[in-house]
């Protein structure tokens, strides 16, 4: 018998055609499009005369160059408000289903893929959007492609690709009070580095990954990037059935039942190897906060950024780079430096969960004197459901803007923009030189501590207040 890991079953299935000594052909099930990497690859179909093979299969919405506020009033920066406008004109030319400003879906395509049931277990996804590995929470192979590559989907529903190599990555255990799914990625790319995962595939395994919940898992799926992997899946479980059952596109009734059947057979088999195996105790993780740029360049909150010595001697030039850019100082210890902005948001942690955690910590508590917090939501879901939860009042009360749903200051490609020289915790993926704006500098926390962070105007270890909160709350 041969025993095939998840990745193994799911790529197999959707082989269309192997190419000798060449990559293979793979089926595409879902493609999802958004303003920034459509509009050239529609171009191209157009100067070739060939129509789009699968309208029904592409899903769009408009989310990294809208506005977060007054999305009622035309966007003002015109470059933004040229590529939305063209969004929509190729979806209405082409017959694609588009979520764009002001209708009920519109959010952030690697939000409102699942909650809308459009994401499912062993498919296989597309965007042009490299956080397409968000979707690999449910067990389905998902990836970022270049424009080219979602031209090339847009004819054919199919895309060449050499198939990765398979990597696992175990968290056995039971976390600790305070530290999160983004706790546990950014501990994992502290690991391996922003380039461990170079090559690979990989399947996260293990009690504490198991423990999850579906916004949890997409979390660290999201940010499988961020260490080089084409992307990160987990085996889906009564979790993800649970999440997916009734949702507005999911199969109902005995279809729904029949799927289930088939995604339970998913999981890798026991005994399927990996080409490489890691394994973590959950016990090790602290909340973790990034002190440089790049992903890799995590720490404990409790812990001070490294000293040269800690760092590879072919890392040293990008090392003294990246902590001159953020103004540190070797040893220092990161702990107390003084933040003016808070930014909770983005496809890693816009989710409702997110913001539940926020509201409950900041309940009755004000956010600090100078400091600005932004917490954006993912979709018009998010934003509806935060409402009839009375999360906005909490926010409010403490101080906190609730915008409207896009990327927002993830990537500054919209009004959303950190200023130079500002420091920024951040529940987003990437803290790269300038990513929230020229000359901003950039922490990336999880969404606890970055609430943490907004009450204290500093970097805090957040379990040093939750049993203040628990108090204040009960």
């Amino acid at each position: 018998m041969i025993r095939k890991t998840l990745f193994d079953k799911v790529w197999d299935s959707h082989v269309v055609e192997e190419v000798k000594d060449g990559p293979q052909i793979l089926y595409i099930d879902r493609h999802y499009i958004h303003e920034v990497t459509s509009p050239q690859a529609f171009a191209g179909l157009e100067k070739r005369g060939v129509p789009l093979f699968r309208p029904e299969l592409t899903t769009a919405t408009a989310d990294h160059n809208v506005p977060t506020v007054d999305q009622h009033l035309p966007i003002k920066e015109e470059l933004s408000r040229l590529q939305v406008e063209k969004l929509v004109a190729n979806c209405e030319k082409n017959g694609v289903e588009l979520y764009g400003l002001g209708h009920k879906y519109q959010g952030i395509v690697h939000v409102i893929g699942p909650e809308l049931g459009l994401t499912r277990p062993g498919m296989t996804m597309v965007c042009g959007d490299s956080h397409t590995s968000t979707h690999g929470a449910f067990g389905s192979i998902a990836f970022g492609i270049g424009t080219s590559q979602v031209e090339q989907v847009m004819a054919t529903q199919c895309l060449m690709q050499v198939k990765p190599k398979s990597m696992r990555i175990t968290i056995d255990g039971e976390l600790g009070e305070g530290v999160g799914a983004k706790d546990i990625i950014l501990y994992i790319i502290s690991k391996i580095s922003a380039a461990g995962g170079t090559g690979y595939f990989v399947e996260y395994a293990g009690s504490a990954i198991r423990s999850l919940s579906m916004e949890a898992r997409m979390t660290i799926c999201n940010m499988s990037i961020e260490m080089g992997a084409r992307g990160g899946m987990i085996a889906p479980d009564q979790t993800t059935f649970d999440y997916l059952e009734g949702r507005q596109f999911t199969p109902k009734g005995e279809e729904f039942d029949s799927l289930v059947a088939e995604w339970k057979k998913l999981p890798s088999d026991e005994g399927a190897t990996y080409d490489k195996e890691l394994i973590y105790s959950a016990e090790d993780i602290e909340p973790m906060i990034t002190y440089g740029t790049n992903p890799g360049m995590g720490i404990s909150v409790s812990g001070n950024v490294p000293t040269l010595d800690k760092i590879p001697a072919s890392e040293h030039e990008s090392y003294e780079k990246a902590i001159g850019y953020m103004g540190l100082e070797a040893g220092q210890a990161i702990k107390g430096k003084k933040i003016g902005y808070v930014f909770i948001g983005s496809c890693t942690n816009s989710r409702i969960e997110d913001l539940r955690e926020v509201a409950e910590f900041v309940k009755g508590k004000q956010k600090a004197e100078g400091l600005t917090a932004w917490i954006v939501p993912g979709s018009k879901q998010v934003e509806l459901q935060a409402k009839e939860e009375g999360i906005d009042k909490v926010l409010a009360e403490a101080g906190f803007e609730l915008r409207e749903p896009g990327c927002s200051a993830c990537l500054a490609m919209n009004e959303d923009k950190i200023p130079a020289g500002e420091y920024c915790v951040s529940t987003s993926n990437r803290n790269f030189e300038g990513r929230q704006g020229p000359g901003s500098r950039t922490f990336l926390a999880s969404p606890l501590t970055a609430a943490a962070v907004a009450v204290n105007g500093c970097v805090v270890d957040v379990r040093e207040h939750l049993n203040q909160v628990a108090t204040e709350n009960a």
